[in-house]
């Protein structure tokens, strides 16, 4: 599906009957949100030198509430990830341990829509739910929704305190796009595809669907 910046109200597509809080591995993509232009997503944690990603001070925030997650959500474990200069890509489990704790937190009020399936599969790649809606707590298993809202309020509270103490780039209104984009993973095949895409994504960045030229 290739993002189209004309359509303004995408409704989620998500599979018919599948229950997210299950056991499972996910491939999920978060972007940043885009600038004014609504075309250009703004590098802001860092750049691509000779296939390596080099996190600047904003990319290591975002690296640290990544490994945070666990911490956070004892039945999920963050396996592959790779943050880019505008993008985060990770495979996450979900291995449906109970969890007691509350997990609302404040929502937040995205305005971007998703972009194209990374893979560039048709029917793979699936928008994910908008991560404004109730999170209830008490429940088996962490909706995924739950997940990266927790990790989108985070990142963007101190990404905030980054600006106005160390001042870090700013951005267009929110730090990460409304919603994002996930991929569930059917078998070893499809994980080994997906885990060496992620590892060799920096190498890639030239050929990448969020590449943006560096002024």
């Amino acid at each position: 599906m290739k993002y189209n910046p004309n359509i303004h109200h995408r409704r989620s597509i998500r599979l018919k009957g599948y229950d997210y809080s299950l056991a499972g591995l996910y491939f999920i993509t978060i972007c940043v949100n885009a600038g004014e232009d609504k075309h250009v997503r703004p590098n802001l944690f860092g750049k691509i030198s000779d296939g390596k990603m080099i996190l600047n001070d904003a990319g290591r925030m975002v690296e640290k509430w990544c490994t945070e997650i666990s911490h956070k959500f004892s039945d999920i474990i963050i396996d592959a990830y790779v943050i880019m200069p505008n993008h985060y890509h990770a495979i996450i489990i979900n291995n449906g341990a109970p969890v007691g704790a509350d997990l609302r937190v404040c929502p937040d009020d995205f305005s971007e829509h998703g972009s194209g399936n990374v893979l560039g599969e048709p029917d793979g790649g699936v928008l994910g739910g908008r991560d404004d809606g109730d999170v209830l707590g008490e429940h088996i298993g962490s909706p995924l929704r739950a997940v990266i809202q927790w990790f989108k309020t985070m990142t963007t509270n101190e990404y905030i305190r980054g600006v106005k103490t160390f001042g870090w780039q700013t951005f267009n209104k929110k730090l990460w796009q409304r919603n994002y984009w996930e991929h569930i993973i059917r078998n070893e095949q499809a994980y080994n595809h997906i885990a060496n895409y992620i590892l060799n994504n920096p190498m890639n960045w030239g050929n990448d669907h969020f590449y943006q030229e560096y002024h």
